[in-house]
Formats: C-alpha cells, structure tokens, sequence
C-alpha cells in the first residue's frame, strides 16, 4: 500500500541513489537542504561586482581540506556544504589542484565544475624578439609566475630535445631557444613547465623554417641560432634580415671579424646609445670587435624572420653595413664605401 506515490517515483528516479547508500543519501539530502539554504542566504548577501579570490589548492588535498580553504578564503560559508555537495554529486576524488581565482558568493555546483574541470588561473604573457634570458627572467616575475632565482635556475637544467643536442646545460645555454611569442600559463605552474612550453614553440618554428634551408650551408643549429640572434639585434626592418645574414656569411668566408656591435652590447650591464672604444676591447668570445668567427651562442631570442634569413641568406656580394637615422641601413661592398656612409649619416646625428 503506497501512500505517496509521487514521492517514491521520485525517488526510484535519483540514479546515484543506491539501496547500500540509501541511508547516507538521504543523511546528505536533508543536510543539504539546510545548508543549501544557509549557502542561498550567503550568496545573496556578496556583491556580485566584489574581486575574485585567490585560492590554492595543494596537491592530494581532500574534499573536507579544500572546503576548509574555500571557507577560510571567504568564497563560501560552509566547509560541511561543500565536501557533502562534492559527496552528493559523486566529484570528492576529483577535485583538480592548482591556482585558481573564484567569485565569492558562487553557488556550490558551479563552484565544484570550476575544480573538476581544472579551471587555473591562467596569466598570459608576451616574449618580444630580441629579448635576452635576462629580461625573460624579469618579465617572467613582474608577471608574478616565478622568481628570477627559480627562473635561472629551471633554465639550468638539462632539457632533451634534439635542437639543444650538445651544447652542455648551463645558466646560458638555453639563451636563443625561448621562443619570444605569446603564452597563456597557469599561475602556479612549475616554472620547468613554463620554460619546455616556450622551447615547444621553438621547436615547431625552426621545424617549419628548416624546409628553406639554403642548400650547401655549412651551419650547425647552434650556429643558424647565433646567428639569427644578431640578425635580430641588428635588423629593424624584415626586408632586411637576409641581406644582413649574407654581410655576417660573407665576412666568416672572408676570414673578417663581424665586428657586431649587438655581441659588444650583450656583455654590458646595461645597454649604451653608443659604443666607447673601451666597451670594444671588453675580453670575452661574444666581443666580435675582438675575435672571429660566431660568438660562442646566441645573444637573444631570435624571432621567425630571423631564424629564416639565416637558413636562407640573401645571394649578396656586400661586406659592410650602417644605420641610418630611420633604422634602415646602407650596405656597401668596399671599407672606403662603408667608411664614407658612416661619415654621411653620423653628421646627421
């Protein structure tokens, strides 16, 4: 004999509803009812404009742990209602860990899909061409995702991709191989995680430019790298870039020193407007005033532009190159043509 049949119907309908849990269930349900009350009336009572909160949640915290943050944080008023809502809707072993940034006053449902689904803070950052480790590791920690410390000291450590095959970990030696692009990080991630995203990029864009190689050019990775690196220090305009590749080639086959004010401007501590014939005789294998051949590796992150002209090299028969006042340069194949384009546009500085 069934008194309230619509009840039960209703009941028999709840899927999660199991005879061995049935007791629990319906404990959770009544408790449910109360609190979900308790947290209706909190919720009402935030401002819905108020500032998201800033929460972290450890690894292997457990659905009691992680409402007891979200409690002590102010994103919700009971740490009960939320562990019996992720018990209710099956999620307490689910809760993902990281930084994330919630609306206090949010209801519990849309709160536990938040950390089911992993939704971190993300912080999205940009690498412009021609940065340095240095101002990566600065960037990288006004944006609040890691320490200069923690930044040098990821970037020190061995990574195994085929590109970096033989050059020995080090401070340096990832300088060049961060690719300089925009990325999009969660906020709390391990800065090794941050650094192998950027060398991915690197990856998949020297994988892509590597199909235009010049054919016959005798430049290893490291090298085609380096040499892109002062490209990009040197160049302003794209149009440029090859031409400028070509001037370095010519000079290596030539036997003639780069004489790269960028390689010059690298070791200092802060960069000059202008060059003293002091900064050039600065004892270090980067000064190319001072030795042969490439530097010992790359003097900044080299951008796609760069990387392609020094896979691919303008054919040219030019040995010298100045800047004009836009930027622009003026390229010349003799010393006595370089010397009087030098003449011509330092009266107009």
């Amino acid at each position: 004999m069934e008194q309230f049949p619509e009840f039960g119907r209703k009941l028999s309908g709840v899927k999660t509803l199991r005879p061995e849990i049935s007791l629990l269930s319906l404990v959770i349900v009544l408790v449910l009812l109360v609190s979900g009350w308790w947290q209706a009336s909190f919720a009402t009572s935030v401002h819905r404009g108020t500032t998201l909160v800033k929460v972290t949640i450890p690894p292997g915290a457990t659905a009691r742990e992680v409402g007891e943050i979200l409690e002590s944080r102010g994103v919700i008023k009971s740490a009960l209602a939320f562990r019996l809502s992720a018990l209710w809707y099956g999620v307490d072993q689910q809760l993902k860990p990281g930084v994330y940034q919630l609306q206090p006053g949010a209801n519990l449902k849309y709160l536990l899909d938040q950390l089911v689904a992993g939704k971190v803070w993300e912080e999205e950052f940009t690498i412009p061409e021609g940065y340095t480790l240095k101002q990566i590791a600065q960037l990288l920690e006004a944006k609040g995702l890691m320490t200069q410390e923690e930044f040098w000291q990821a970037v020190s450590k061995p990574y195994d991709y085929e590109f970096l095959a033989g050059i020995s970990p080090g401070p340096k030696y990832l300088e060049g191989f961060l690719f300089p692009d925009t990325y999009r990080v969660a906020v709390g991630d391990k800065p090794e995680n941050i650094i192998r995203k950027m060398l991915d990029r690197f990856q998949e864009v020297y994988s892509e430019v590597s199909r235009h190689r010049a054919p016959g050019l005798e430049l290893n990775t490291l090298q085609v790298v380096t040499l892109a690196s002062l490209v990009e220090k040197e160049a302003k305009l794209d149009a440029e870039r090859p031409l400028i590749a070509g001037v370095f080639l010519n000079r290596l086959k030539k036997g003639m020193k780069l004489e790269s004010c960028a390689t010059v401007e690298y070791l200092l501590e802060e960069p000059k407007p202008v060059l003293t014939y002091q900064d050039l005789e600065i004892d270090s294998p980067y000064n190319t005033y001072r030795v042969f051949g490439l530097p010992p590796g790359p003097i900044a992150s080299p951008g796609r532009a760069s990387l392609l002209a020094a896979l691919n090299p303008a054919p040219t028969d030019y040995l010298y190159f100045v800047a004009r006042p836009d930027g622009s340069h003026e390229f010349s194949r003799t010393l006595e043509e370089h010397n009087a384009a030098i003449s011509r546009y330092q009266s107009q500085k």
